[in-house]
C-alpha cells in the first residue's frame, strides 16, 4: 500500500492546529489510498481518540469536521461539546460549533456523519451527503446539530476529490525531571569503556562462538538502522550495509544475519544482529508468526526470503539441524517512539502473540524505543536530555505496559539517519542498549548451562 502523504499545506495544517490548541496531526486514513468506504475508514481510524476529518471538492473548498470521542461503532448518539465544523476556502478557517443540546454524530459502522447531516464517503462513494439543505441564511439552526450555510461550507459542491482523517494529540509540556531518572555518564571515557567491553565480550558456553540476537518491530521502526548505526561505531565512519529507510512496507524481504567487526581489518565480534522482515497488521502482510518461531529455533539461514502468505515449511525443518548456536538467545523488540500511541490493536495483538511464543522457549526480551528525538523537543534539542525528560519517560512506561515487559527492559536509543559524522551521546546510548543485549543473553546461556548440567 503506498505510503499517506497530506493534502493540507503547512499553512493550512497551521491553520487547522490554531483552532485545536496545541495539537500535531497524524493521517490515519485517505480515500484515495484505503478507498471510499466504511469499513476502511472504520478500520484505520476507529479507538485513534479525536480526530479531525479533512475533505475536499472540485471547487476548492477544504472541509470537515473535529470530533474529541471516539469513533467506536456503539450505534448510539454521541454527545460532544467541542465537536465543530470547518471550511477553508481561500481564507481563513470558518467554524461552525455544535449546537447545545443537540448530539454531534451518530456513532454506527457506516459513513462518518457529523449531526446526521452532513455524511462523508455516502454510500461509499467520493461524495458528501448533506441532508440539512441549508442554501440560504434562513433559520439554519432550526432543528440542527450545526448551523451553517451549505454555500458557504462546501460551496455546493458535493463530489469529493479526497477524504483523509487525522489523529489529533496534544503536544505535552515537556519539562525537565529535577534529577535524571537513569543515570549514564556522557563521556568518551564511558564510550571507550562500553566498547572494550563488547570487544572483549565472550559468551558463556563454549559451544556457542557468537550470541545471535533477533530483531523484531514494525515497519520502518528502525531494525535495520541499528545494525547499521551499531556497525557504524566499530569501523569508526558511517555505513549503511543493511537497507533502511521510510516505507509503508518492509524494506527487508530476507533473513539477514549481520556480523560487526572490530575496525575494517579486526576480528568478528562475539554477537550476531539478525534483522527479520518488518511486522505489519494485516494477515497475509509482512513477518509471519511461524516464521518467527523457526527463526527462534534456529531453523532458518541467512538470505532466506520471507513469503508472508507461506510461512516457512516444517518439512524443512526436519532436515536442518539446529544448534544452540544457531539458535536465537535474546529478542529485541524496536518500536518507534514517535508511533507508540498509534499502535493499532491488531499489530498489539500480533505483537503480544509473538512475546508469548518467546516466553514459552525462555528467550529473554528486550524494547529499544528508537526516534526519540523525533518525539520529545527536548531531546532534539539535546540527546543527553533524554533521561531528564518527563516525556520520554512516559513513553517508555506506555511501551512497557503495551508490550508487557518490565519499565528497566525498555531503552530509548537513537539511530544514525542523516548524521556524517559520529556523534558521542548517540555512541554512548546505542552501545549501552547493546550492552544489555549481550547481558541478557549470557543470563540465557547460564539458564541453559544449567538445566543441561554442561560447565559453562
Amino acid at each position: 500500500m503506498a505510503s499517506l502523504t497530506s493534502n493540507l499545506t503547512k499553512e493550512q495544517i497551521k491553520q487547522l492546529c490554531a483552532l485545536l490548541g496545541k495539537v500535531k496531526l497524524t493521517l490515519l486514513y485517505k480515500a484515495t489510498v484505503h478507498g471510499y468506504n466504511a469499513s476502511a475508514f472504520h478500520q484505520n481510524c476507529d479507538r485513534q481518540g479525536p480526530t479531525l476529518l479533512v475533505a475536499y471538492n472540485y471547487s476548492n473548498y477544504i472541509f470537515g469536521g473535529y470530533t474529541s470521542v471516539d469513533y467506536a461503532q456503539t450505534g448510539g448518539y454521541i454527545t460532544d461539546e467541542n465537536a465543530f465544523l470547518f471550511s477553508i476556502h481561500g481564507g481563513a478557517p470558518v467554524t461552525f460549533k455544535v449546537n447545545p443540546g443537540y448530539n454531534a454524530r451518530l456513532d454506527t459502522s457506516g459513513e462518518p456523519n457529523f449531526g446526521e447531516q452532513l455524511y462523508f464517503c455516502n454510500d461509499d462513494q467520493p461524495y458528501v451527503h448533506d441532508q440539512s439543505d441549508n442554501r440560504y441564511m434562513v433559520n439554519v439552526h432550526k432543528g440542527n446539530a450545526f448551523g451553517y450555510v451549505s454555500t458557504s461550507l462546501h460551496g455546493n459542491d458535493t463530489e469529493l476529490s479526497e477524504c483523509e482523517v487525522y489523529k489529533v494529540e496534544q503536544i505535552p509540556q515537556v519539562r525537565a525531571e529535577e534529577k535524571p531518572w537513569r543515570n549514564i555518564l556522557w563521556t568518551a571515557q564511558q564510550r571507550g569503556k562500553l566498547m572494550e567491553l563488547i570487544k572483549n565480550h565472550k559468551p558463556l558456553m563454549t559451544s556457542v562462538r557468537q550470541v545471535r540476537i533477533l530483531m523484531i518491530g514494525p515497519v520502518g521502526a528502525g531494525k535495520s538502522s541499528f545494525f547499521n548505526s551499531i556497525n557504524s561505531i566499530f569501523m569508526g565512519r558511517m555505513t549503511g550495509k543493511a537497507m533502511s529507510g521510510s516505507s509503508s512496507t518492509s524494506l527487508t524481504t530476507q533473513f539477514r544475519t549481520y556480523k560487526v567487526k572490530d575496525g575494517r581489518e579486526g576480528k568478528p565480534l562475539s554477537f550476531v544482529l539478525c534483522d527479520t522482515m518488518g511486522l505489519e497488521e494485516q494477515t497475509g502482510a509482512g513477518l509471519d508468526i511461524e516464521d518467527i518461531s523457526s527463526i527462534l529455533q534456529g531453523h532458518i539461514q541467512d538470505r532466506y526470503k520471507f513469503n508472508p502468505v507461506t510461512p516457512f515449511q516444517s518439512t524443512q525443518k526436519a532436515s536442518i539441524s539446529a544448534s544452540l548456536q544457531k539458535q536465537i538467545h535474546c529478542v529485541v523488540y524496536v518500536i518507534d517512539g514517535t508511533k507508540i500511541s498509534l499502535m493499532s490493536s491488531k499489530l498489539e495483538e500480533k505483537l503480544a502473540a509473538i512475546r508469548r511464543k518467546v516466553n514459552s522457549m525462555g528467550v529473554p526480551q528486550f524494547v529499544l524505543m528508537t526516534k526519540v528525538d523525533e518525539a520529545c523537543s527536548l531531546v532534539e534539542k539535546d540527546l543527553q536530555n533524554i533521561y531528564v525528560s518527563s516525556y520520554i519517560k512516559t513513553k517508555v512506561q506506555e511501551v512497557s505496559s503495551r508490550l508487557g515487559v518490565p519499565v528497566s527492559c525498555v531503552l530509548p536509543v537513537k539511530n544514525y539517519s542523516q548524521e556524517l559524522e559520529l556523534n558521542l551521546n548517540c555512541d554512548v546510548l546505542l552501545l549501552t542498549a547493546l550492552q544489555q543485549m549481550l547481558n541478557f543473553a549470557d543470563d540465557y546461556l547460564d539458564d541453559v548451562s544449567s538445566m543441561e548440567g554442561n560447565p559453562l
